[in-house]
């Protein structure tokens, strides 16, 4: 790649989550001193509000470009080694902004949790972004970075332990404070009202292998309530495992299969041990479907979109989210039965203070530590394209920790 003008662009900085992301880098890495970046988007003036709000100089540069407007964001590519793009949902807004990366040779990550869109997007630039050198990583925020890496961490871990990968691992959520980000429920309304004119993104959502070729193992559904006998929990679905599941198939395929060709994984919510615990998660299932249920009609998704959903540039407050937090267990069993747990924790609200954490650092991941002869150009997951240089970054500066469990 010849000498860019800048390592990092923040699009979309003027959003919430955005901001988050800018206000991090600010108080990491400063501004000019040890990196060189810009907040970029289509309003200017709210682009200045944000810089003076978190209390950027005004050395740090702002540059105009439009999700609606294909030329700017090729300019604005050219401009820069790498673009954390916050503008979603990325069905709706996403693809300019990989047609324009995938051309460039430019490294792009975002925080979509869109596998209909991701399913389209593969086949369509993943040969462009192979033929620049682009890396195109989605999934960079909590969905799916603490899921994709814990599941890398422990095999890493089973191999150097056993010399050979899980072929069983279980994600299950044990503690969870601070919710989901806005931009996580537009984007679940969004695919909901797509699926509705084309039913086969629904098929695409429930099939575990729909970033991957499929495996001729069985995968556990996750879909109802079951007891751990081992972790002495039941648990309940988790709304997020049809997006991290996915994630994890696309990681062992693009890493020719380092966790076997026999390889399950599932993801579930732990609610407690014994009768408390069998009821809180049969109330948790429950709940889940009449939500889902009634987001199927287009007067509750107007509903949510006029009064449940942050508006532009609102989100938790600040205290919201520094006493969020969150820890996954993640289970496993190799072929012939020794097993292995690792812990993946954060602390920060998971929607936005870590996620906002997560795609900074992963930006900087693909930038600085990760050369093109170590991942080169294409389509990648967290894993597969940063794995164990990521998991550095994310415990150094973004409040993460993973670690063995006995």
């Amino acid at each position: 790649m010849s000498e860019r003008e800048f390592e990092i662009v923040v699009f979309g900085a003027s959003g919430f989550t955005g901001r988050l992301v800018a206000e991090h880098l600010l108080n990491v890495y400063g501004v000019g001193r040890d990196l060189k970046w810009a907040l970029a988007g289509r309003d200017v003036a709210k682009l200045e509000g944000v810089r003076a709000g978190i209390g950027a100089p005004a050395t740090l540069p702002i540059l105009r470009a439009d999700a609606s407007n294909p030329q700017s964001l090729a300019d604005l590519a050219q401009r820069t080694k790498t673009i954390i793009t916050t503008v979603g949902p990325y069905q709706l807004y996403g693809e300019p902004l990989v047609a324009a990366c995938a051309q460039a040779g430019t490294d792009y990550v975002d925080l979509c949790g869109e596998p209909a869109w991701m399913a389209a997007m593969i086949p369509k630039y993943d040969q462009a972004a192979k033929q620049s050198g682009a890396r195109i990583v989605f999934s960079c925020g909590f969905d799916s970075i603490p899921f994709d890496l814990g599941v890398h961490f422990l095999q890493h871990q089973a191999g150097e332990r056993f010399g050979a990968p899980c072929v069983r691992v279980r994600g299950r959520v044990r503690k969870m404070k601070g919710g989901f980000s806005g931009g996580t429920m537009a984007s679940m309304l969004a695919t909901l009202e797509a699926g509705k004119r084309d039913p086969s993104i629904i098929r695409t959502m429930t099939n575990p292998y729909a970033l991957a070729s499929p495996l001729e193992t069985r995968q556990p559904r996750g879909d109802s309530v079951l007891h751990d006998e081992d972790i002495g929990a039941w648990a309940a679905p988790f709304v997020m495992a049809p997006i991290n599941t996915k994630n994890v198939h696309r990681s062992n395929a693009l890493t020719q299969y380092a966790y076997g060709r026999d390889f399950t994984y599932d993801e579930m919510q732990t609610m407690g041990a014994g009768p408390a615990g069998e009821r809180r998660a049969r109330a948790a299932m429950n709940q889940s479907r009449l939500q889902m249920g009634l987001l199927m009609f287009a007067p509750t998704r107007a509903l949510l979109r006029r009064f449940a959903l942050p508006k532009p540039g609102q989100g938790p407050s600040k205290h919201e989210r520094e006493t969020g937090l969150y820890e996954v267990l993640f289970a496993g069993e190799t072929k012939d039965g020794r097993k292995l747990r690792a812990v993946v924790s954060g602390d920060k609200d998971p929607g936005y203070g870590s996620t906002s954490k997560m795609i900074s650092e992963a930006a900087l991941c693909l930038t600085r530590d990760v050369t093109r002869d170590q991942t080169g150009g294409g389509v990648w997951t967290p894993a597969a394209a940063m794995g164990s240089a990521l998991i550095a970054r994310l415990q150094l500066n973004a409040g993460l920790r993973f670690g063995l469990e006995n």
